[in-house]
């Protein structure tokens, strides 16, 4: 998907196109792994000097509302964005230089239903975030 498609979703929900959302919006959309919202401020004030901190946080909460990006939790606790994968999908990061890639397929069925026997929850979805080195980050 495209910055542009992406924009053109958030008008379609009643947000304004603004300048500033664009230039959150291109940032996120273009980047190849995961940013913090402090990433994505510093990145996108490069085409919009005049972006506040605020303005990424809103624009960040309205792109995951709408399922365009998706949060990934990071082993350092501070939380970051990547534009979202297409259907049930999960996120392989590296931690040098934290590089998503997106993987599909988990056997997880088992483990789910025994957890949810032995607990007695009903267990609705899950989510499976692995951290690792890439391939570059492991020739260094």
């Amino acid at each position: 998907m495209t910055a542009e498609l992406w924009l053109t979703q958030l008008h379609e929900n009643g947000y304004r196109l603004t300048e500033a959302r664009r230039a959150v919006v291109e940032t996120v959309e273009k980047s190849m792994r995961a940013l913090t919202p402090v990433e994505v401020y510093d990145r996108a004030r490069r085409k919009y000097r005049a972006l506040g901190l605020v303005t990424v946080y809103r624009t960040l909460e309205k792109l995951e509302e709408l399922h365009l990006i998706q949060r990934v939790h990071q082993p350092m606790g501070c939380q970051a964005f990547i534009a979202a994968g297409h259907g049930h999908q999960h996120l392989l990061l590296c931690q040098n230089c934290g590089q998503v890639e997106f993987f599909e397929g988990d056997d997880l069925d088992r483990l789910t239903k025994a957890i949810a026997q032995k607990t007695g929850y009903q267990i609705n979805e899950h989510w499976l975030q692995l951290f690792g080195l890439c391939t570059n980050c492991r020739t260094i």
